[in-house]
């Protein structure tokens, strides 16, 4: 069961308390800078790791007057659409009300997790193209693993070294990802599959689950096929698009 930090409580608590309940899930993103990419992004992987435990998922985006330039930079970092906020107060009877926001930002009732602030080293104040988060021309797949690496309550300042580590990762897992792919397919381990879920599960530690990747991929015990399914398996949570270089030339 996916259990986050409620910022109001510092307890941890059921992201789907009752079983097949819908929990709604509102986003609080009012600008467009990295910190805001950052709230959508962690609302992303909450959406995403809810939908894998079988869990109903309304998700909803309260944005100021930025919101679109938000929703393309989101696009480009592969985080799926969120619908627009309406007026929600009477509820659909969901069991469960996730807010994610700023940190120190607004958000009533239910329970809520806070968003550290992002810092790109070298980046305006403000996006200045959509495809490129920031303005920058970082890779979009290198600045989402850049942010994944870091514990979402920890704030995360990223520099040239940061995004030359993630992206030799990146570049990496996809071709070995495509060299695995060739050999015969093998299930995810019982236990590789419980470690990922545990991770994820644990106020989405996205940085255990890359941890539980580095290990399986370099276990000698594992034969490549259940490496591939492994690492697909994580992606429907990660997002990193892991499986793009299938079938191109090793």
């Amino acid at each position: 069961m996916l259990r986050i930090i409620d910022a109001r409580t510092g307890e941890p608590v059921d992201a789907a308390p009752a079983r097949r309940g819908l929990t709604r899930v509102e986003v609080h993103a009012p600008g467009s800078d990295t910190t805001n990419l950052r709230v959508l992004l962690v609302a992303d992987l909450l959406v995403r790791a809810l939908e894998l435990g079988g869990t109903p998922v309304w998700a909803l985006l309260t944005g100021g007057r930025r919101q679109a330039e938000l929703r393309a930079e989101a696009t480009a970092l592969g985080i799926r659409p969120f619908e627009d906020s309406p007026d929600v107060s009477a509820g659909l009877g969901e069991a469960q009300v996730v807010h994610v926001a700023v940190e120190g930002g607004v958000a009533t009732g239910g329970v809520r997790i806070d968003v550290a602030p992002a810092h790109i080293d070298g980046a305006p104040a403000h996006p200045g193209n959509p495809g490129t988060p920031d303005g920058t021309g970082i890779d979009p797949g290198v600045l989402r693993l850049a942010l994944l690496a870091r514990h979402h309550s920890a704030p995360a300042r990223l520099d040239a070294a940061a995004f030359d580590e993630a992206r030799g990762t990146l570049a990496h897992w996809r071709g070995a990802v495509a060299r695995w792919a060739r050999r015969p397919s093998r299930p995810v381990p019982d236990e590789v599959r419980g470690r990922l879920r545990d991770a994820w599960e644990d106020d989405l530690d996205m940085s255990r689950v890359l941890d539980v990747l580095h290990h399986v991929e370099t276990d000698p015990e594992l034969p490549d096929g259940a490496r591939f399914e492994t690492y697909a398996y994580a992606d429907r949570l990660l997002g990193l698009d892991l499986t793009r270089d299938l079938g191109s030339p090793s």
